[in-house]
């Protein structure tokens, strides 16, 4: 069962991610608007500039819009492209992770702080130092410790990073006999505004245990990577890009490896879609977007909220995102 109607229709977000903060539900998405610039696989149709932050007290309740929380304006490093971000709450503070170019064009993820979780948003002045690509995802472990999760394919540039420095040429996805290219991870330091330690890449396996092929295009890691805990496991949830799936693999800890456990969401209105799952009022929820509110514009989308449901050995029953 999924919810028909997006949570709002007075703009377009995508990406939602959710978060729990005083007992509230707090959505941290992409806030999509129409600039012209021509659809292109790198993404440059999605060219936003600023986001919002929404909140609700219950699902299916009314939603606010807070406004504008952090401009690309007030961020001095960054020139264009303000794609997905996500948020996280350490000691008074909320922290906002959010990817844009800079002024090479390379995506980078930065950091804004506030006091409230709805913003306004401070952003730091240059981003974290040893970051790239985009879609990062902040995760808090049960120890306290913070993780962010990163990267995503094509116009997310993580192909370009292959040998470990910033290709600038249009860099292909590995060889299909090869391991597909895994989403990225590292601790943050005690201040939550930088890394603690060096980026690794996840591993995502089949359950034979071998690695995903660049060629498994329904399984392998394209971008939307989330992360969150369930029964004492820890579930990695992307989207496989061109094959318009959220699936989900499970393992024993932040790092992986991650063994693939099956779909989460088939394919919505729209080119791909973009999510987080958060446990709210003793129920597991899946916030994604489609684009059925602006007739399949793909980069115009709307944030929606479905109940997800395990299975007692853990999986999770697949969603049917047409309904």
């Amino acid at each position: 069962m999924t919810t028909a109607q997006p949570l709002v229709s007075h703009l377009y977000f995508g990406d939602p991610r959710a978060h729990v903060f005083d007992g509230k539900l707090y959505i941290y998405p992409s806030h999509d608007i129409d600039t012209g610039a021509p659809q292109t696989d790198e993404g440059d149709h999605f060219d936003m500039h600023d986001y919002h932050v929404l909140s609700l007290d219950r699902v299916g309740g009314e939603v606010t819009d807070h406004g504008v929380a952090l401009h690309i304006d007030g961020i001095p490093w960054a020139a264009r492209q303000l794609w997905s971000n996500d948020a996280a709450y350490k000691a008074g503070t909320y922290y906002l992770y959010f990817p844009a170019k800079d002024k090479q064009d390379i995506f980078r993820i930065g950091v804004a702080t506030s006091p409230s979780p709805s913003g306004p948003f401070t952003a730091e002045p240059e981003p974290i130092e040893g970051s790239f690509s985009i879609d990062p995802c902040a995760f808090e472990d049960h120890d306290g410790q913070f993780y962010l999760c990163f990267g995503g394919l094509w116009g997310g540039q993580l192909q370009r990073w292959q040998s470990g420095t910033y290709n600038p040429n249009v860099a292909p996805e590995p060889d299909a006999d090869q391991p597909a290219l895994g989403p990225r991870i590292a601790r943050l330091r005690d201040d939550m505004r930088g890394f603690a330690e060096p980026v690794r890449e996840i591993r995502i396996l089949d359950q034979q245990g071998n690695p995903i092929l660049a060629t498994d295009h329904a399984r392998r890691f394209f971008e939307a990577v989330w992360l969150h805990s369930y029964n004492g496991k820890y579930y990695l949830s992307y989207s496989t890009g061109d094959t318009h799936l959220l699936v989900y693999a499970v393992g024993d800890n932040p790092y992986g490896p991650f063994t693939y456990g099956g779909v989460l969401l088939t394919p919505v209105v729209g080119w791909t879609t973009h999510h987080s799952i958060v446990k709210f009022q003793e129920k597991w929820y899946l916030f994604y977007h489609d684009a059925s509110l602006s007739g399949g514009r793909t980069h115009l989308r709307s944030p929606k909220v479905t109940e997800l449901t395990y299975r007692p050995d853990g999986s999770i029953v697949t969603i049917d995102g047409s309904r």
